[in-house]
């Protein structure tokens, strides 16, 4: 995985099994589905983590999923041998280059290491000699010189290192011929036992291969490919080509984090760029990268606003107002940093209560911390009140955290600066544009105003990173740097104008849709104006009375018409929350449109006897390739019915890989090595 500057990187933990309820991410793990069929599936984080409010435990990370299929596939290209061999030709210089050293007179710090070395000389004369060389070395602060050695070393640059060392020591450089594979380290360190033992390590054996194999699990997903993945809350849109290209460009991605700043100057140029323009288009005074995902700008905002608080003899203030349309990340957020929540009702439009908002900020004004309030609100409507509501924190001594999930409604029409809020996050992989890689990596950039500049996220390492109040949320200090050519990108070619009109086309969107649908579906809330912001929420509450028929089989009904279903049972159980986003062409949102009301057709037929409650197209589906084209057919509807239920689904086809799964089953088996899913009987 590309450096990047710092990020994004996987990270992986490990818990006993004891823990396994509360440890964050994402589990896989085996299940059965409605035909018996093996299947994969997200165990205990099958629903999304937010719907778990205070609850919720994946406010530490975001689940880089992408970016453990990177590393995954590079274990699987190289298998247990090649990963030997990678690990022995690191092992093997760094071996090599400690000897030379030594030879040289230079004393290591360890003779028990793997990749990296750490010497004891004269830091300026060596870093002088190496610069001049083109060689970044690392320089500790009690005077010892260390150098990592990785995959792609050659002999040719361990001979310039013992050349600058040489140099350093005013003695004759004695270069080495070749390098020997041997082991350096202590011997109780060597492994004894095998691994990566399951088959998929030993079946690449060509790039052809490895292509084929990703190729085929891609098509198993459904993404924005294939068709519209309107999920409420986490703004599905379009990732340009032309901004995501600059991912495997060298320039950006081979960036090491602690480089010289004289070497990272597009970066440098690039991020005040970022900085300025973020800063503008929320109305602050100043923005932070460094947060890694969402969950983590919230986390890095209530942490600013903590800090500036214990500053000013705020450090007893502990009540978090959330309101109940507020993002479900904000209590879990609340909860890590250490707060009390107190939930404010919602009027019967989805409005937050705004009698019982300034009532309870009164009531705590002695330790009221503040509010976290997402705006147009998870409800997907304009709070009307919300100066009021901002100014009612104010006036009790809190401050008022603004939720960005929901950015896509706000850029160019308003901003949390102009509406008052004192903090802010923005999901850069939402709003502007970077892939949601399945879960991540994200940029969770976070807002302030003018008063808690100072308390900006900084860096232990890097100089000049963010104010002297601040605390790192993050190890890489400008965090996932590598994206941000992304939302460079994506601002600098719409500019202004373009934005403005991105956010006016989204919630244009969305109110086409509201008004398509809403002769067929109760809308949950419209607002003072009766119009929805940039998503909608379709209410099913009575479709287990009227037919029989919960969400979760809506949901499951979609992928037969070959769409993603909308975010489930959140914040209103038992609904469907739409965001179409400004991506979506009219055609798309009217295939959308068509299936959702050919779906509650089908809920109809139940209703009046002419399907059968027992053994129907929706209980049943999702329906698979494999059950559509079996010999036997022993449902009471038609194959045609059960996979191409409209016309159009002919032309492109998405077949889900397996039906309804078991999900009793999958909590019961969280674990899932590849050895025991294949064994599996």
């Amino acid at each position: 995985i590309p450096m990047g500057l710092g990020g994004p990187a996987g990270g992986y933990i490990a818990a006993k099994s004891s823990y396994k309820r509360m440890i964050p991410g994402r589990i896989i793990g085996v299940t059965v589905d409605r035909l018996g069929n093996k299947a994969l599936r997200l165990a205990l984080q099958s629903r999304e983590q937010h719907i778990k409010r205070d609850k919720a435990t994946s406010n530490i990370c975001t689940a880089s999923a992408l970016m453990a299929v990177m590393a995954g596939m590079y274990g699987v290209y190289h298998g247990p041998k090649g990963i030997k061999r990678i690990a022995m030709h690191i092992h093997s210089h760094a071996v090599a280059l400690a000897g030379a050293l030594k030879g040289l007179g230079y004393e290591l710090s360890s003779s028990c290491f793997f990749d990296t070395i750490e010497v004891t000389a004269d830091e300026a004369k060596v870093k002088q000699i190496a610069l001049a060389k083109e060689v970044n070395l690392a320089y500790t602060k009690n005077g010892q010189v260390r150098i990592s050695m990785d995959e792609i070393v050659t002999l040719a640059e361990v001979n310039n290192i013992i050349s600058i060392f040489a140099e350093a020591a005013g003695v004759d450089t004695i270069l080495l011929n070749e390098i020997a594979e041997v082991t350096g380290f202590c011997p109780s360190m060597t492994r004894q036992t095998p691994f990566m033992e399951e088959d998929i390590f030993s079946k690449m054996t060509s790039e052809t291969d490895l292509m084929r194999y990703i190729h085929t699990l891609g098509r198993r997903d459904i993404s924005l490919t294939n068709s519209m993945i309107p999920l409420g809350s986490c703004t599905m849109k379009l990732n340009p080509a032309a901004t995501v290209l600059s991912l495997s460009m060298g320039g950006f991605g081979n960036v090491h984090p602690f480089v010289p700043a004289c070497q990272r100057e597009g970066y440098n140029i690039m991020n005040a760029g970022i900085e300025k323009d973020l800063a503008e288009i929320t109305g602050f005074a100043a923005v932070s990268n460094q947060p890694t995902s969402g969950a983590s700008g919230e986390y890095a905002a209530l942490t600013v606003i903590r800090n500036w608080h214990n500053a000013n003899g705020g450090a007893h203030r502990n009540i978090m107002l959330i309101p109940a349309s507020a993002h479900g990340t904000n209590p879990a957020t609340a909860t890590m940093v250490g707060l009390n929540i107190i939930i404010v009702n919602s009027d019967d439009k989805g409005n937050i209560d705004v009698q019982d908002f300034v009532s309870k900020a009164e009531a705590n004004k002695d330790n009221l911390f503040g509010a976290m309030i997402t705006y147009p609100s998870t409800h997907g409507v304009f709070e009307q009140e919300i100066r009021a509501i901002v100014d009612s924190v104010h006036a009790n001594g809190g401050q008022v955290f603004m939720d960005g999930a929901n950015m896509n409604g706000q850029i160019g029409l308003t901003s949390p600066g102009f509406i008052g809020a004192d903090a802010c996050h923005l999901n850069l992989h939402k709003s502007f544009c970077m892939p949601h890689g399945g879960g991540g990596p994200g940029v969770g950039t976070i807002g302030v105003a003018k008063h808690l500049v100072d308390f900006l996220p900084t860096s232990s390492v890097v100089e000049g990173i963010g104010g002297k109040g601040g605390s790192a949320v993050s190890s890489a200090p400008w965090g996932n740097a590598l994206l941000l050519p992304i939302t460079y990108g994506y601002i600098k070619m719409l500019g202004a104008e373009g934005l403005k009109k991105s956010t006016e086309l989204a919630i244009v969107n969305s109110n086409y849709m509201a008004c398509s649908l809403q002769k067929e579906f109760n809308i949950v809330f419209t607002g003072a104006t009766s119009r929805v912001g940039h998503e909608l929420i379709l209410d099913y509450r009575n479709y287990k009375k009227d037919y029989g028929i919960e969400s979760g089989d809506i949901a499951r009904r979609l992928m037969d018409y070959g769409f993603h279903a909308p975010t489930l049972s959140f914040p209103v159980h038992e609904t469907l929350m739409i965001e179409p986003t400004e991506s979506e062409p009219l055609a798309e949102m009217d295939r959308y449109i068509e299936t959702l009301i050919s779906i509650k057709r089908e809920c109809e037929e139940l209703a009046n006897g002419t399907a059968d409650a027992e053994d129907s197209v929706i209980k049943n589906a999702p329906h698979t390739c494999f059950e559509a084209t079996a010999n036997d057919w022993n449902h009471k509807y038609s194959r045609e019915q059960a996979v191409f239920p409209l016309a159009w689904i002919k032309d492109n086809k998405f077949w889900p890989y397996v039906t309804k799964v078991d999900n009793g089953f999958g909590d019961r088996n969280l674990v899932c090595a590849c050895s025991i899913f294949n064994k599996w009987e």
